[in-house]
């Protein structure tokens, strides 16, 4: 049986301007989706894996990640005094059941710089990386099922997704093999391959597990144009040396790194809560954009 996996880097050191001027003073990952940052959902999601460490990659600008996961005891004690029990308990949940670390990255140099920033941190055992804009639901949660196949196999295992032919040029693809539904070893990794390029249509997305021998592959792979290191080229190196494999995920994932993607999110979650599906559901079926709100 592999080490257990006991810790989750969250890469959150990007300065997320697609959502700008709304990330102009706080971050990306604090977006609410209905009432939980992004972040949080990536977090629950490693403590129901299992995981009760995580190391958060940050960066200027950041703080807000950092209080967010704090004890804040002024807030604890306000909702004490007003018997909000059921706030109290949500909001100690997550500080109290998991440890948080941070490591600065100095500028976003890439995915696969923010993961080698952590090597001291990580130490000599696997560990997951999760990247919060890919909100998973799934059950088993999608961080679950890859360390299932983890513990099987006792190697690096990717999350994988089918995506539509047209959006291949947006991700890193694998060429492989299927060895059983929904398990894969794979023979090659391309990142962001022009359509006519790519080797099939199977997409890692934003969940790993990895052994701690891709730290020297890291510091081993050559930045790339945009003056990045791409964790997909280092486990490219890594794969020269022994083998990876892919899981595909049984869930629904959204990608919140982009607008239309945060409101679908939105949408579903919103819709996914008995407190609220009803009544957001039959407002939605009111909504008429053909006239000015001021002539309704």
């Amino acid at each position: 049986m592999p080490t257990p996996v006991r810790k989750a880097v969250f890469p959150a050191a990007g300065l997320g301007t697609r959502f700008l001027p709304a990330t102009k003073a706080q971050p990306k990952e604090m977006l609410p989706l209905v009432d939980k940052p992004i972040i949080q959902y990536g977090v629950e999601e490693a403590l129901a894996a299992g995981v009760d460490n995580i190391i958060l990659v940050t960066g200027r600008g950041k703080n807000a990640i950092e209080d967010h996961f704090d004890v804040s005891v002024e807030l604890e004690t306000f909702l004490e005094a007003r018997g909000k029990t059921e706030m109290l308990t949500e909001i100690r949940k997550i500080s109290n059941l998991i440890n948080f670390s941070y490591v600065r990255q100095g500028e976003p140099l890439g995915l696969g710089h923010a993961v080698l920033v952590t090597r001291s941190l990580v130490g000599q055992e696997p560990f997951a990386v999760i990247l919060s804009d890919d909100v998973i639901d799934a059950d088993p949660p999608a961080l679950r099922q890859m360390i299932d196949v983890f513990n099987e196999v006792d190697g690096p295992v990717l999350a994988i997704e089918e995506v539509p032919p047209a959006d291949v040029s947006s991700y890193g693809i694998i060429d492989a093999e299927e060895l059983r539904p929904g398990v894969y070893k794979i023979k090659d990794l391309v990142e962001k391959p022009p359509r006519d390029e790519a080797p099939s249509n199977l997409a890692i997305i934003g969940r790993y597990v990895l052994t701690p021998d891709i730290f020297p592959a890291l510091e081993e792979t050559a930045k790339d144009r945009t003056g990045e290191i791409q964790l997909t080229n280092g486990l490219r190196r890594l794969l020269k040396k022994r083998p990876i494999y892919g899981c595909r995920v049984d869930g629904v994932r959204h990608d919140t790194g982009n607008k239309f993607g945060f409101l679908k999110a939105v949408v579903y979650f919103a819709l996914r809560r008995p407190d609220l599906a009803d009544r957001f559901r039959d407002y939605l079926h009111t909504i008429d954009l053909g006239k000015p709100a001021a002539s309704r």
